[in-house]
């Protein structure tokens, strides 16, 4: 079996292997599944480890540039097709003007852009298929790498302060491990159905995914997959009729107002089914401190990525931190994060460029290829935008991946017309004898 897959897996990437291990590359430095098992798995890494850490970076975005060099026409299509994510790109590099430190907004934002380019040429070198297994590669690496880091090394691999025991894997922090493996499960799963060849690889890395998501004792975790899995048998179940697709969308109208109705008038009951207090541990107090300091510069907002590490008597974290009572390093929420780097003129961008997303996925769910994938990625990421700062990151795998997501469902070439069209006998006839 395993000289079969490795057969496959020669026969589908013959000629494209370049590009494989660039794109697999680019994402596993950008999930930072390395730092720990490399530099300590300390949540703050001395100022020598910091600096180095920054210059592995440089390589990452030659890599990114020689896949850009492979596809520049493809990437040139996918800014035109994403005029909301350039603009949300623009505004971020514009805060440069009003930031409260200027410099570190410039040298973060080129980070950034790094990391938008890198989401660009992924998208726009891999049709969905070879793009979901891309995806899946890189994480499978994240799955081995945390179980061998778990079992083999249990004094790295496993919390030893706080929550001793549970499973942490290659990375700093249990809940790290359970965010970036419910991504991982979906993507194996994803590579199940689209590459039926290797379906038995997949579902295998997949049941590894969960299994680590469990071990990581992660409540918020735990929630984001069976959310992942009920969109990817929604979508199945979509698919079995125009019927069936048609109850089902509202029966899911119907949860989502329940939801959203359930979070507004109980919210502590949401944050026990998390296992949080009704502070969020603490999340509350940072937002609270966060409102009193943008009640200045609500329009434009501090600058991008400065105001966690800009420290002083009159800057806006010492404002954040005597409201908050601690001192944080991310705002915790992404949609506050966006609003603290760029006002509401970013905000507002962000949630046009968010529901545009949710919008073409679900139009993914009955057409087209990367409906197993867009969807559930999206509803994952939204439950976790919630209390966690993933929006605008530079040198972040979930940042790439959004952007990969944008750009690929707004290009053409995987979407049911070109599926439509490649259907037609014409074209059935120039495959068969060309």
């Amino acid at each position: 079996m395993l000289r079969d897959i490795i057969d496959g897996i020669r026969e589908d990437w013959e000629g494209d292997w370049l590009s494989l291990i660039l794109a697999v590359g680019i994402l596993f430095m950008f999930s930072q599944g390395w730092v720990s098992p490399v530099f300590g798995y300390s949540t703050e890494q001395p100022a020598w480890a910091g600096a180095i850490i920054r210059n592995i970076y440089y390589p990452v975005y030659v890599c990114a540039f020689v896949l850009l060099a492979l596809s520049w026409r493809q990437v040139l299509s996918g800014v035109m097709r994403t005029p909301i994510l350039v603009a949300l790109i623009v505004i971020c590099a514009a805060s440069y003007l009003w930031s409260v430190d200027p410099s570190a907004t410039m040298r973060r934002f080129i980070a950034f852009a790094m990391t938008c380019l890198a989401g660009y040429v992924i998208a726009a070198r891999f049709s969905w298929t070879k793009l979901i297994e891309v995806v899946a590669i890189a994480y499978l690496i994240l799955i081995a790498g945390s179980f061998i880091m778990a079992i083999l090394f249990p004094d790295k691999g496993r919390m030893t302060t706080l929550f001793v025991g549970a499973w942490r894997g290659v990375f700093a922090e249990k809940n790290n491990l359970g965010a970036v493996m419910d991504v991982g499960y979906l993507a194996c799963v994803a590579a199940a159905i689209h590459v039926p060849k290797r379906r038995w690889l997949w579902a295998a890395a997949a049941a590894g995914a969960a299994f680590l998501v469990l071990m990581s004792t992660s409540k918020t975790s735990l929630l984001a997959l069976i959310l992942g899995t009920g969109a990817m048998s929604f979508i199945w179940l979509s698919r079995r009729g125009p019927i069936l697709g048609i109850v089902l969308t509202w029966l899911a109208v119907c949860v989502l107002m329940a939801l959203g109705t359930f979070i507004v008038l109980m919210p502590e009951k949401l944050f026990l089914l998390l296992g949080k207090d009704a502070t969020l541990t603490g999340r509350t107090n940072i937002w609270e401190g966060i409102d009193f300091v943008m009640q200045k510069q609500p329009l434009t907002g501090y600058g991008y990525g400065v105001v966690w590490s800009t420290e002083g008597e009159w800057t806006p974290l010492r404002w954040i931190t005597e409201v908050a009572g601690f001192r944080a390093y991310h705002a915790h929420s992404c949609w506050y994060e966006v609003w603290l780097a760029t006002g509401y003129i970013g905000l507002t961008i962000w949630a046009c460029l968010f529901a545009e997303t949710w919008l073409k996925a679900f139009y993914r769910t009955y057409r087209g290829d990367g409906g197993y994938f867009a969807l559930p990625f999206i509803t994952i990421y939204s439950l976790m935008s919630l209390t966690e700062s993933i929006a605008i990151g530079w040198n972040d795998i979930r940042w790439c991946l959004i952007v990969i997501m944008v750009v690929k469902l707004a290009l053409p070439g995987d979407g049911p017309k070109a599926r439509l069209l490649s259907d037609t006998p014409e074209t059935k006839y120039r495959k068969l004898y060309s």
